[in-house]
């Protein structure tokens, strides 16, 4: 390991240019100019590897295109700072008014008590810290408000002087909105506002980028980050920081591979934020032999925001140890969750059967700054460059171990394999 660990400390400089390049291209909305220009900067640097070969395959996805979004309070002259939740139904051409009631949390149990005060009006939920053992996903609340009879549904991002988060509406069925606690405060204040969203549902298709390098045998260990982000900041610490490690590791790795146990599939996925689109559908043309020659997906995701990163694996048993070990080789200690969550694109790997891991940073640690995600705090000015380094270097010992390790260790990671059906009902079906 120890020239590949060499290898990569030597593309420091590289990983750093990478990351700024990436956050540079805005915040990578699915479908919008920002991910086109990040699409063709990442084709270009997966090619100036100069190893294996790349493809391009397009999957469909929900595509969704976002107008203008607005909510107004009557006699205020300055409008409630607002974003539309992507993938959100359109109001009314005109707008719509609207009594505002606050549900605190906005757990089931809370839409549940309110009863028929929920209907007929817009409801402001909590978002919540997403990688803590006890969150409640926003998919939950919104259906529940939904079926509760809302007419719009407002999330309120906690953190003073932040301002509106983003996120998916995960197939709500009526439209969604995201404010800051300021704006919540005036909202409530008012008790009513005029709401107004323009949206347009489509076809649509993403690029996935695929750099497959042979080694020794014909499994692959599979190496993933999403690109694709949100609009209001430059969706740094999601997942700018992944796919710059991605290639990181990619370049480093390239030279190391061809005398490996096991090859290298380096991808990465766009329509991440749709519902984990993009990698299902990949997953899903696959033929089911290619995808039984996976020894383990290591997906990076959100690998800095906080100096303890933590492998979420995915319900396999052994593969935890697996991760803490390489780490510590490395000098890196990592923290181990294992139920699955169903955050990021390890979970459609885990569903096939392929051992699964992501990479994350500040599991349970709702103070860090990965609670910025989804909002426009979301920028480089929150990942030293230190703290990428090592968050790559850890990935990279446990990359290294993958590639490396006997059949027999990595054949031992698909032992009880977790049934991850019912988990992943939550996820929005795929076109068609």
């Amino acid at each position: 390991m120890t020239g590949f660990l060499d290898a990569l400390r030597a593309d420091a400089q590289h990983l750093q240019a990478d990351f700024a390049a990436i956050c540079a291209t805005g915040g990578r909305l699915q479908g919008t100019p920002s991910m086109d220009r990040a699409t063709a900067l990442v084709r270009n640097a997966l090619l100036g590897i100069g190893a294996g070969t790349l493809a391009t395959p397009e999957t469909a996805y929900h595509g969704w295109t976002g107008g203008a979004v607005a909510i107004a309070i009557r006699g205020e002259a300055e409008p409630v700072p607002c974003a539309s939740l992507v993938g959100s139904v359109a109001t009314p051409a005109a707008g719509v008014e609207l009594e505002v009631i606050d549900l605190g949390r906005g757990s089931p149990a809370d839409i549940a008590a309110a009863g028929e005060r929920v209907r007929g009006r817009a409801v402001l939920l909590r978002h919540e810290y997403a990688f803590s053992p006890d969150t409640i996903h926003r998919r939950v609340k919104l259906r529940a408000a939904a079926e509760a009879g809302a007419a719009a549904v407002v999330m309120v991002q906690p953190i003073p002087g932040v301002g509106p988060v983003a996120g998916g509406a995960n197939s709500c069925p009526i439209p969604g909105f995201g404010v800051g606690v300021e704006g919540a405060a005036r909202l409530l204040a008012a008790g009513r506002a005029r709401f107004h969203l323009q949206s347009r549902h489509h076809p649509a298709t993403a690029t996935q980028l695929v750099l497959d390098i042979p080694g020794r045998g014909p499994e692959r260990v599979v190496l993933s980050a999403h690109l694709d982000g949100h609009r209001l900041a430059e969706s740094a610490i999601d997942n700018g920081s992944g796919v710059a490690a991605l290639l990181s590791l990619a370049r480093a790795a390239a030279g190391f591979v061809a005398s490996m146990p096991r090859g290298l599939t380096v991808s990465v996925f766009s329509a991440e934020e749709w519902s984990l689109s993009g990698s299902r559908a990949w997953l899903a043309a696959l033929p089911a032999a290619e995808v039984a020659r996976m020894a383990m997906n290591l997906n990076l995701d959100s690998i800095v925001g906080s100096p303890r990163l933590t492998a979420l694996t995915s319900g396999y048993p052994a593969l935890g140890g697996f991760a803490r070990e390489a780490a510590a080789e490395a000098g890196h200690e990592l923290a181990i969750h294992l139920p699955i969550s169903v955050s990021s694109d390890h979970a459609n790997f885990a569903a096939h059967g392929v051992p699964s891991m992501r990479l994350l940073a500040g599991f349970n640690e709702p103070d860090s700054r990965v609670a910025r995600l989804l909002t426009a705090a979301d920028t480089r000015d929150l990942v030293p460059p230190e703290e990428l380094g090592r968050a790559t270097e850890a990935a990279g010992a446990i990359l290294w171990r993958a590639l490396s390790a006997p059949d027999a260790e990595m054949a031992a990671l698909r032992r009880d394999a977790p049934d991850l059906t019912a988990a992943m009902s939550v996820l929005a079906p795929l076109p068609g």
